[in-house]
């Protein structure tokens, strides 16, 4: 099984003592988003784990114990973009975060540290100019420490409308996606670092960009040495092309409050969750409750056996 460790929030930056001790109990609980009392237990045996797959603007806090993750293969998916604190409400200055992520990529290997430029968007103040410009320094900065960069155009949830009606949102067309993208790409080119997309339904592929999976079993099977036999997640979008995983994270628990997030829904919201983390419970959010329906999740490696013909 892959851990998702999280799509929901950034595990490494607020959460990784909780998380250090979940490894340390072997089990993580998780509840069901859209039928909260339901809450599966998942167990978190290095045999069982094929790969733990973390997100995170800044996981600087976990960087001294990265020793902790021994019994396991794992990857950082690594959020840096061109945006400032208007955007980005809590996040450390963008010099600092690149040195986190050098710091990250010289302990773990370039190959486990992927950048995601995520999302792309425009504005009356960020145009395609703007995003050229930062993404080709950033690009300078990070290519000795990654291979991939990841990219993906703003989705326009209800909840980032909400957020984001203070900014002159522009939607762009579809060839001028393909324009911004291939003058990105060319800085990544110049950089010698791979660029694919992420759930993205238009298709860049005659512009050197392919559709890529954030949870990718091609990079796992690279990272671990041996092959999986994976599907891909059917809970996920259509246009996501990523494999089946087991997300650990909780909604709404995102300290750092960038306006363009799906993942919270308003601030008061997050503020009062934060206030309900517990590192020694088995949730990421609050505790067990009696009327609780606890579910234990079958799971097994996704790991192929290859046998012998005689």
């Amino acid at each position: 099984m892959i851990i998702s460790a999280s799509r929901r929030t950034d595990i490494p930056a607020f959460y990784s003592r909780w998380f250090f001790n979940r490894l340390n109990q072997g089990f993580v609980m998780v509840r069901n988003p859209m039928n909260p009392p339901l809450v599966s237990k998942i167990s978190l045996n290095p045999q069982l784990i094929d790969c733990i797959v973390f997100w995170t603007k800044n996981p600087k806090n976990m960087l001294k114990q990265l020793d902790q993750l021994k019994e396991y293969h794992y990857y950082f998916l690594f959020t840096i973009t061109s945006y400032g604190p208007d955007l980005e409400l809590h996040l450390p200055p963008k010099d600092e975060v690149i040195e986190t992520f050098i710091e990250l990529s010289r302990a773990i290997g370039k190959e486990k540290v992927i950048w995601r430029y995520d999302p792309v968007l425009i504005t009356d103040t960020i145009d395609e100019d703007y995003h050229c410009l930062h993404f080709d320094n950033i690009a300078r900065e990070l290519h000795p420490y990654t291979e991939k960069c990841i990219i993906s155009f703003l989705d326009m949830y209800k909840k980032c409308e909400r957020n984001l009606k203070e900014f002159n949102i522009i939607e762009l067309e579809p060839g001028e996606m393909a324009q911004l993208a291939g003058r990105l790409n060319q800085a990544a080119q110049r950089w010698n670092i791979e660029m694919v997309t992420c759930a993205e339904e238009i298709d860049l592929s005659h512009i050197g960009i392919n559709h890529g999976k954030c949870i990718d079993d091609e990079l796992i099977s690279r990272i671990t040495g041996v092959q999986l036999q994976v599907k891909k997640d059917t809970h996920q979008r259509k246009t996501c092309r990523c494999v089946e995983s087991i997300d650990i994270g909780a909604y709404n628990t995102c300290s750092h409050m960038c306006l363009y997030c799906y993942a919270n829904s308003d601030a008061r919201v997050v503020q009062k969750n934060m206030t309900r983390h517990y590192w020694d419970s088995p949730l990421l959010l609050g505790k067990l409750s009696p009327g609780d329906k606890i579910v234990e999740r079958k799971i097994d490696s996704f790991r192929k056996v290859q046998q012998d013909l005689f």
